[in-house]
């Protein structure tokens, strides 16, 4: 999520998600208010739609063409791709703009991309699973898995999901930014990820206020590793991705790339000048948001996220855990609360993912069982510093949802 310093300094994640989904670092995302851009005007309410969200009829999806259109324009996208879908309505899938400049390649559903911090959801999930199990208590320090954590007899598992255990994100580590700008190529160990965060002071006591950190999900993948014995992405693709059918999604080793991908822009670079970041390596983001999918593995992980429920009816998690993830404590920022790995921004679960070049956003509204999923190849802030997914997220479900607009306002005391 937020990242700081050119790539890191600029933002959050929810990536975010809040503080990261403030701020907005390329492997987090923040998002910012949509609302500074000219915003094309919304259609007449469809007799058709419910009190929550408007029937996709024809001039509904016009509607939606145009706007998404527009956001593109003002906010300089290449590409980006949108799904809408509600049950008993038609679906809205589109795809705008080019996938690759110098080729001309055009942005298509079919095509792979980064998720950033999405993957945060993914291994949160791994967690709730090990709850449920009884091989971890998510009111555990994280001390008692792993060594060598600053206060880690006080920070427990619950403390890292949330965004409230004070650890200082190590991507706003102007040494770990220059570290990765100088050879986007380059592997990180959890260990040396954490080793940039660790070199700063808490910021305050474990549980006392939100704000988002990489450093938590890192903690969280090394506990999964060692409580499990298995590698994350290993455990995810046995325990998640493979009982979800999400079979074009995956965790990666280095920077592997499954064909056909979209090129990914940024400006977070040790220049500042925009360069092409299909070919980086997201290991600096590893369980925070080194992950890769598709629109329509995203369009079966939105439903199956907010429900616990894999798409076959079994329990991903059990209902309690659930429960737990889906509280979500007020984040500062107005309607936008954060649970374990999840926010809830205006009635809408999921979230979201930036990491230089690429930027996502998963979301379920589960009052109508709609789903919205926004793909796009940059993380090149609009007037510096809003994400494009959250634009992208704010015209869309101003159309279709306008009781529930997708809207996260960044404060001005927004942890990046």
């Amino acid at each position: 999520m937020p990242y700081t310093s050119a790539v890191l300094r600029r933002g959050a994640a929810v990536a975010v998600v809040l503080g990261a989904l403030v701020a907005a670092p390329p492997l987090a995302t923040a998002p910012a208010p949509a609302s500074a851009v000219t915003a094309a005007p919304s259609p007449t309410p469809s007799p058709s739609g419910s009190a929550d969200v408007r029937a996709m009829t024809p001039a509904v999806a016009r509607r939606l063409d145009a706007v998404v259109q527009h956001v593109m324009r003002e906010a300089d996208v290449p590409g980006v791709t949108v799904g809408v879908w509600t049950p008993g309505q038609r679906d809205y899938v589109r795809s705008f703009g080019v996938a690759n400049k110098a080729t001309g390649q055009k942005m298509s559903p079919d095509l792979y991309l980064r998720i950033g911090s999405e993957t945060k959801t993914f291994t949160v999930t791994a967690v709730l699973q090990l709850a449920d199990q009884g091989r971890v208590g998510l009111d555990d320090p994280i001390g008692k898995y792993v060594d060598g954590v600053p206060g880690g007899d006080r920070i427990t598992l619950r403390d890292l999901a949330g965004m409230r255990s004070g650890l200082f994100n190590y991507s706003e580590d102007a040494g770990f930014f220059k570290a990765l700008t100088s050879d986007p190529q380059r592997s990180f160990t959890p260990r040396q990820l954490l080793g940039y965060a660790f070199g700063h002071p808490a910021l305050f006591p474990p549980g006392e206020k939100f704000s988002y950190s990489n450093t938590n999900l890192i903690l969280l993948g090394l506990l999964v590793e060692k409580v499990s014995g298995q590698r994350l992405g290993d455990y995810l693709e046995q325990h998640v991705l493979e009982p979800a059918g999400m079979h074009h999604t995956l965790f990666p080793t280095g920077n592997e790339f499954p064909a056909p991908h979209a090129q990914g822009y940024t400006n977070q670079t040790a220049t500042g000048k925009v360069e092409e970041t299909a070919d980086w390596n997201p290991s600096w983001a590893w369980a925070a948001g080194a992950m890769i999918s598709d629109l329509d593995d995203l369009h079966t992980w939105a439903r199956t996220v907010a429900t616990g429920v894999f798409p076959d009816g079994t329990s991903m998690v059990s209902p309690a855990a659930q429960k737990q993830r889906l509280t979500t404590p007020a984040t500062g920022i107005r309607g936008a609360g954060y649970g374990l790995g999840i926010f809830d921004v205006q009635g809408w679960i999921g979230h979201n993912g930036s990491l230089p070049g690429y930027e996502s956003l998963t979301v379920h509204l589960p009052s109508t069982r709609t789903t919205v999923v926004v793909l796009l190849n940059t993380d090149i802030g609009y007037k510096g510093d809003i994400e494009p997914s959250t634009l992208f997220g704010e015209a869309v479900t101003r159309i279709i949802s306008p009781a529930h607009v997708f809207d996260l306002p960044a404060p001005a005391s927004a942890t990046r």
